[in-house]
């Protein structure tokens, strides 16, 4: 018997049977405007179909000029559009796969002069104030909607998925904050809600009934005035009435306050609000955000919550995350660790999607990891992220590959990483490695110092150094003091650290050591209730938008967050993920302070300076977040004896603790040993 019985069952549509339960949930990639774009979205999506996924849908697809998230921003609006469309949906037919288009008008949220909405109300996320629609666009933006789909229909789609959720335009016709119109459009629950209503029905009557038609309903809108769960169940009834195949729930606006994806989010911490829906409606639901295992996938299933379960990010990290769960090698699964750092800081930047753990993703055409024709020796030093993504890599494609580190235990500072509340992701990152570094027989020696002697008398074809770094300290009187610690040994848990703490620096690290200390000890990132609670998520869905007030503990410590930059304390942080961790160091009153200059460190604490003015920061303890350098003492050592080793990872470049740089580095490397 499947260990994951549910995952793998079967779902009867009636005029289609997907394979199993898994639905690769919408991710805006970036290939959709690129060049070669087409040919390069065929290849991402034909991998996971091979991979066994249930049904792909597609990054949005603007169904007119105003839809659009941007100037030149991917619309499907005329028969040759959907020609060129014909490459991705042949391409997942071939591997067996089935996939659907998501149809996606950016409303208030779009980044162009263009941009329209229900009413003339600016986004808090948008600089630009949107154009309110006439009643007579109205009809023609949902004809828009309805002409998209027989488009999509013509490309060989196997469905569309209509995108009524994360405050996009359909949603904002449906919440009261965004809708002030007094015609039929506006007003009452119903009026707001026959937009979404009449776009499901006339694209039921255009496609027909053999085309999958799912609709993404906001389930938990997390904004002041959201849709209470009353509405939301009379609208989900509402669409299944008009046609919709499947009802897809999607969770928060991209403007709500309330982390929904990032690492900090328990897993499957918001499945319990598709389970309120359950029973309300006859068609399949998909419940999502934060599934990244089959063992949560098959218990969510097996508990009633839904009939499917959206993967998205999973499928970046693995595209054979289906296949891997039905094959019952678990763990052989790369982990999306909800990092965010390169798929939606990405998406937001304006760049291609990939993945942290996984830097292939969306890069399948141009990372090509062939076998090697010249088997190779390869030594790697240093196992840290980018040595143990060079290491894997050059395994898995034919190398004969020996991996050093002096450390007992894999990971470098990732290590570290995870020891931070909301970071325990990166542990599965390692269990990857380990379980793989085996699988690929790839020699691990651990607890072993190597020089450039043993290096280069073992005759070795290629030698790459990935070292990593070593803390820098700053030049700040009064750093031997006795109070003065570097985050190594605070994130450690080597040091005793006071009740009144000092962090200098305020980067990426600063942030990790200031969150390690001031967590109440309440596990928020591992425990729904405690997150939600924390939060301020209503977790019965009573309210509007399901918001209440956050319920926090105190922290256990009074901590002062410094940088010189004069800029925003955290302004360099993830452009998706950076307000969270904002956000939680002020709940946590963690005082932070720009344009500082440090003059020394002393019995009292930190004596800085400020706008020209002296201040001292009271401190039982101050800790070293200024950086690091990166250690190249053994690469020097082999370049002196003439040899060519390679550099790569925080050796290479040690700006920041930068796992994706690492990573990536690390793979592409060993494509091209």
């Amino acid at each position: 018997m499947s260990a994951y019985p549910h995952l793998l069952r079967p779902l009867d549509l009636g005029f289609t049977t997907l394979p199993n339960r898994v639905l690769m949930g919408s991710m805006h990639v970036g290939l959709e405007e690129a060049e070669h774009g087409f040919e390069r979205m065929a290849a991402f999506y034909a991998a996971r179909a091979r991979g066994g996924v249930g049904l792909i849908v597609t990054g949005g697809i603007a169904p007119n000029a105003e839809g659009r998230p941007a100037e030149g921003g991917a619309a499907l609006t005329t028969e040759a559009q959907a020609a060129e469309h014909r490459i991705v949906t042949d391409a997942v037919h071939r591997e067996g796969g089935r996939i659907a288009m998501q149809i996606l008008h950016f409303g208030r949220y779009a980044g162009h002069r263009d941009l329209v909405a229900p009413s003339a109300i600016k986004a808090p996320i948008n600089p630009l104030t949107p154009r309110a629609l006439t009643e007579d666009e109205v009809e023609r933006t949902i004809e828009d909607f309805v002409r998209c789909a027989a488009l999509a229909q013509q490309a060989g789609y196997d469905g569309v998925e209509i995108m009524g959720s994360e405050g996009y335009l359909i949603n904002e016709f449906i919440a009261a904050p965004t809708n002030r119109r007094e015609d039929r459009w506006g007003g009452s629950y119903e009026n707001r809600m026959r937009f979404p209503v009449e776009i499901v029905r006339r694209v039921r009557e255009r496609v027909g009934s053999d085309f999958i038609l799912i609709y993404r309903l906001s389930m938990l809108d997390l904004i002041p005035g959201g849709s209470t769960l009353a509405e939301v169940v009379a609208l989900a009834r509402a669409v299944e009435a008009a046609g919709a195949t499947i009802i897809n729930t999607g969770i928060g606006w991209h403007e709500a306050r309330i982390p929904t994806i990032a690492t900090c989010v328990p897993r499957g911490a918001y499945t319990w609000v598709t389970r309120k829906l359950m029973g309300s409606v006859t068609v399949p639901l998909v419940t999502s955000n934060r599934i990244n295992t089959p063992e949560l996938a098959e218990q969510l299933l097996a508990d009633g919550c839904a009939d499917l379960v959206s993967l998205a990010r999973p499928l970046l990290a693995d595209p054979e995350f289906v296949a891997k769960a039905e094959q019952e090698r678990p763990q052989a699964i790369n982990t999306c660790i909800g990092c965010n750092q390169a798929c939606l800081d990405h998406t937001f930047s304006g760049r291609i999607t990939s993945c942290l753990v996984n830097p292939q993703a969306c890069h399948e055409t141009e990372l090509v990891l062939a076998p090697t024709r010249l088997r190779r020796r390869v030594a790697v030093v240093g196992a840290g992220p980018a040595g143990l993504a060079c290491a894997l890599t050059a395994a898995r494609r034919g190398h004969a590959v020996t991996l050093y580190d002096a450390a007992e235990e894999i990971g470098g500072q990732l290590n570290v990483a995870r020891q931070v509340p909301g970071k325990e992701e990166f542990g599965e990152t390692l269990r990857y490695f380990r379980h793989e570094l085996a699988a690929e027989q790839v020699d691990v020696r651990l607890s072993t110092a190597v020089d450039a002697d043993l290096l280069a008398g073992a005759g070795y074809d290629e030698i790459v150094i990935a070292t990593g770094v070593r803390p820098r300290t700053p030049e700040i009187p009064g750093t031997d003091h006795p109070s003065v610690l570097g985050y190594l040994d605070v994130l450690r848990g080597k040091a005793e650290v006071g009740e009144r703490v000092a962090v200098v620096g305020a980067g990426g690290i600063g942030f990790d050591v200031a969150e390690y200390l001031t967590d109440p000890g309440e596990a928020a990132s591992l425990d729904p209730a405690v997150f939600l609670a924390q939060w301020g998520v209503d977790a019965e869905h009573t309210t509007p938008g399901g918001l209440t007030s956050p319920v926090r503990s105190p922290s256990p410590r009074q901590v002062h967050l410094l940088q010189r930059r004069t800029s925003k304390v955290g302004a360099g942080l993830g452009r998706t993920t950076g307000w969270i961790h904002r956000t939680e160091l002020k709940h946590r009153g963690v005082a932070m302070t720009a344009g500082a200059s440090y003059e020394r460190i002393d019995d009292e604490g930190l004596h800085v300076t400020v706008d020209g003015e002296p201040q001292l920061i009271a401190a039982d303890t101050v800790v070293l977040c200024t950086g690091q350098e990166p250690e190249r003492g053994l690469y020097d050592a082999l370049l002196a004896k003439g040899l060519t080793p390679h550099l790569i990872g925080g050796a290479d470049v040690a700006a920041e603790l930068d796992a994706k740089r690492a990573i990536d580095q690390g793979t592409r490397l060993a494509a091209q040993l």
